[in-house]
């Protein structure tokens, strides 16, 4: 069983930068996939980016140039580097864990652009 929790997120100005944190705990795989979801009001989940165990990265097209996922394997935890916020960017963020049979959903953390 894997627990995850995410932190970070808040109010910030369009323009403004946030970085959300998501930390692993229990039992956890040395290989697996982690990444960031967001889902806004009346919308589906979309993938925001994913990092492997051996950091390789992929982002969605929205958030190219914009926004960094890493990790510190050592504290099992990932990160995610808001830059350039724009208000489409205002969604419930998840943290996901991916080993090879199981996935794992952190419980959100709320990123809301406005002026």
């Amino acid at each position: 069983q894997v627990q995850l929790v995410e932190s970070g997120g808040g109010l910030v100005q369009p323009g403004g930068s946030l970085r959300l944190s998501c930390a692993a705990s229990g039992k956890t795989f040395s290989i697996n996939i982690m990444g960031w979801y967001r889902q806004a009001l009346g919308k589906e989940r979309e993938l925001v980016a994913t990092i492997t165990s051996d950091r390789n990265t992929m982002y969605a097209d929205s958030v190219k140039g914009r926004f960094t996922i890493s990790r510190d394997n050592a504290k099992n935890t990932i990160y995610l580097q808001m830059n350039s916020l724009k208000p489409e960017d205002t969604a419930v963020y998840y943290c996901r864990y991916r080993e090879r049979n199981n996935v794992y959903w952190g419980p959100g953390t709320q990123v809301t652009v406005s002026s």
